[in-house]
């Protein structure tokens, strides 16, 4: 069964037009305990949504994850998780957290409820949701 996340990324350090550009990408770096352990329970074939972070604060597109459990290649002594990611696609309305925060329904979701944990599990429910918002039925 597919599982639904939520990746934030500095624009300024890397954005989605860089991923789009690379074509796959390792999501590495994660030093919060509990978004290294949504990193592990990845499986090749889920989907995340490509956040920006600080600058824009807003879902831009839609990547999938295209490597599971592996190792943070920046941490050297071995305990961190990374994925690969590609991206898949980008929204045709960008979906800001402030539409998230206003939106009835998702006042639960992770990006809301844990809002500086920069890797978030999303229910079926709430992507499903969030897609519409960006104009993905």
């Amino acid at each position: 069964m597919a599982r639904y996340w939520l990746m934030k990324s500095e624009p300024d350090v890397y954005s989605w037009d860089d991923l789009v550009e690379q074509g796959e990408g390792t999501w590495d770096g994660v030093r919060n305990h509990r978004a290294k352990n949504n990193l592990a329970a990845m499986k090749v074939g889920d989907k995340a949504f490509f956040y920006h972070s600080n600058i824009g604060l807003e879902i831009v597109g839609i990547v999938q994850i295209s490597v599971s459990d592996i190792t943070d290649p920046t941490d050297p002594s071995g305990k961190w998780a990374a994925v690969k990611v590609k991206p898949l696609q980008k929204l045709p309305q960008p979906v800001t957290l402030k539409a998230i925060k206003a939106e009835p329904g998702l006042e639960e979701c992770e990006l809301v409820r844990l809002s500086r944990l920069s890797v978030a599990e999303l229910t079926a429910e709430e992507w499903s949701h969030i897609c519409a918002m960006g104009g993905i039925e």
